[in-house]
């Protein structure tokens, strides 16, 4: 078959098309699914640059994200059968194989059954982002109905769902963008309130929008800088979630504040191989899929490539500020 092989640690360019084995069902409860699409996350990118989180050698099969047709099922499936389509976040770092391919296996366990509403492209964009934000604004977050939440990059992977997700909660979303197009986007979404952070300070659009109280959630996504210019935004007793290392700090005001400091890695189940946390994260799945047959919650890839490409979906996605997802076709 053919895939994205990482053949070194480096810029988008150690990346190459390969044909390699198809794997095989190796396990009873193993499915074995006909790719046709990966989602492209960051963490893709930081893994290419980095190197893998495994000490197996390379070359590894990226991508954390799929969605496909199963074409075969062990002797014990009980769940799915073959022709049947589904999604997941399951390999990619440097153990089991990623996405970037025609052909992957997995333990019917990680599946779900993809929305009906969504295409393969829509449907490999989400598991990921989707995951995070979850745990990010419900479980780390405790985000209730009639809270304030700020989330950072609304306009983002992670962001975009993750302002639907709370407006699915009842709360009150003000978001962050770079852009008026951005801006567009997040309102359609559901935003309340919109700061352009190149055009204001955020913190203190923030002060002004809450009558001095700061938000009982901050969710971010981008870094040290807005972490810490973040600290002010969060209101006495609120909670700052991050999904990223947020570097070396002056903790005092978010101690004065009393703050709760928390930390989203989605990747934890897989690279700890826990497995009811997993089985939580396909239940998470499983219920953004009922909402997306609804017509409740969306996905917005903002562009596919071919898998051949994938070395250029990298550049993008390290050159920042995409909107959406980029999905890899197959």
């Amino acid at each position: 078959m053919k895939a994205i092989m990482m053949t070194a640690a480096g810029g988008p360019e150690v990346l190459s098309l390969q044909d390699i084995d198809e794997p095989q069902i190796a396990s009873p409860t193993d499915i074995k699914v006909k790719l046709h699409a990966a989602g492209v996350n960051p963490i893709d990118t930081k893994v290419r640059s980095r190197g893998v989180f495994f000490p197996n050698p390379l070359p590894a099969v990226l991508g954390c994200d799929g969605a496909g047709e199963v074409v075969a099922v062990g002797a014990a499936v009980d769940r799915f059968k073959p022709g049947d389509k589904v999604w997941f976040c399951h390999g990619g770092l440097g153990r089991e194989q990623g996405n970037y391919a025609d052909y992957t296996v997995l333990d019917q366990r990680w599946a779900g059954l993809v929305p009906t509403t969504l295409s393969f492209a829509e449907a490999a964009a989400s598991p990921l982002v989707l995951i995070t934000a979850w745990g990010a604004l419900f479980d780390h977050g405790g985000l209730q109905a009639g809270q304030t939440v700020l989330i950072h990059a609304g306009a983002g992977g992670v962001g975009h769902v993750a302002i639907q997700l709370a407006k699915l909660k009842g709360a009150r979303v003000i978001t962050t963008v770079s852009s008026e197009q951005k801006a567009e986007f997040v309102e359609a979404l559901g935003a309340d309130e919109v700061i352009n952070y190149r055009t204001h300070d955020f913190a203190e659009a923030v002060d002004q929008l809450t009558a001095g109280k700061g938000c009982d959630l901050v969710f971010d996504t981008v870094g040290p800088a807005v972490f810490e210019q973040s600290i002010p935004a969060t209101a006495h007793f609120g909670r700052l979630i991050t999904i990223l290392d947020p570097g070396a700090l002056n903790w005092a005001e978010a101690r004065m504040r009393n703050l709760l400091i928390g930390f989203e890695l989605m990747l934890t189940p897989m690279l700890r191989d826990l497995h009811e946390a997993r089985d939580r994260h396909v239940a998470m799945l499983n219920q953004c899929a009922t909402w997306f047959d609804q017509g409740r919650l969306q996905i917005h890839v903002g562009e596919q490539l071919p898998l051949a490409d994938a070395a250029l979906a990298h550049a993008k996605i390290e050159e920042g500020h995409a909107q959406g997802k980029i999905v890899l076709t197959i």
